[in-house]
């Protein structure tokens, strides 16, 4: 049960891949929260909260679904706060495919969404992250997918072929064995066209931010959308810095108090 300040609006914060509320992008927002005396709550996608999920599915950047269920029962539950809603990388992409989804529904849900380095075309992004430098990131969400996909094998034998899983050198490789299988869908390039939230920023009617950064690594520039590709009430925002998921500021080591702040305005003020 969350420790709820009455009256006050609550945003719920979806991560990025392998991420949680440990994440230094949840941390500062929760911080920022508690400062501004809002409220705040991230939700962890199946198996990313310390414990393994009980059913063989998982998460992936499409997970609509799980939003959706996510989102209505804090709607059912706090349903007298202004209630707000913000993504992180594969988070933001899939709260983008459930607001475009529900199109004038999602207003019952929440007030407005919030998207951060979402890599809002799966198929430029993946494949983009299996070259050149990238492959080092990748390497690193590997290593930690891989592990969670034995523990899952063990208690889920078959579910999907262990040999193939362990020899995935990239995400298209591991997508196409753990990912795609276990949520329906028929193989990569299924799952990244039918998940990818760009197609179908049109469609989203909220009030939403999408905000991304023209270093960002994992996302190549051909990704973010041209204003005809956005939704009547979308704002789509491109900084100089930022990396991924990083828009630190100030001297050495810096600052990621910029982020926190930038969509508490947007939250507050629309804009």
């Amino acid at each position: 049960m969350l420790a709820i300040r009455p009256g006050r609006p609550l945003i719920v914060l979806f991560h990025g891949l392998e991420g949680s509320s440990g994440s230094h992008y949840s941390r500062a927002l929760l911080g920022a929260l508690h400062r501004k005396g809002w409220n705040g709550a991230v939700a962890h996608f199946r198996g990313c909260s310390g414990e393994p999920n009980r059913l063989a599915r998982a998460y992936h950047s499409g997970d609509a679904e799980e939003i959706d269920w996510i989102l209505r029962r804090f709607a059912t539950q706090f349903a007298d706060l202004p209630r707000y809603a913000a993504g992180v990388s594969l988070g933001g992409n899939a709260l983008l495919v459930w607001a475009a989804r529900e199109g004038s529904k999602a207003a019952a849900v929440v007030r407005s969404v919030a998207s951060v380095c979402a890599p809002l075309d799966l198929t430029a992004c993946g494949h983009h992250l299996a070259q050149g430098f990238n492959r080092l990131y990748t390497r690193n969400f590997l290593n930690t997918m891989k592990a969670r996909s034995q523990e899952k094998l063990a208690r889920f034998p078959g579910v999907f072929d262990r040999t193939r899983m362990q020899r995935a050198r990239n995400l298209y490789e591991f997508d196409n064995v753990v990912t795609a299988p276990l949520h329906g869908f028929a193989g990569t390039e299924d799952y990244w066209t039918r998940c990818s939230a760009k197609p179908l920023l049109p469609q989203i009617t909220l009030p939403a931010l999408v905000l991304n950064a023209r270093n960002d690594p994992f996302i190549p520039r051909s990704v973010y959308p041209r204003p005809d590709q956005l939704g009547p009430n979308m704002r789509f925002e491109l900084t100089d810095q930022g990396g991924h998921v990083g828009f630190v500021e100030g001297p050495f080591p810096g600052r990621i108090d910029w982020l926190p702040r930038r969509l508490l305005h947007f939250f507050e003020h629309g804009a």
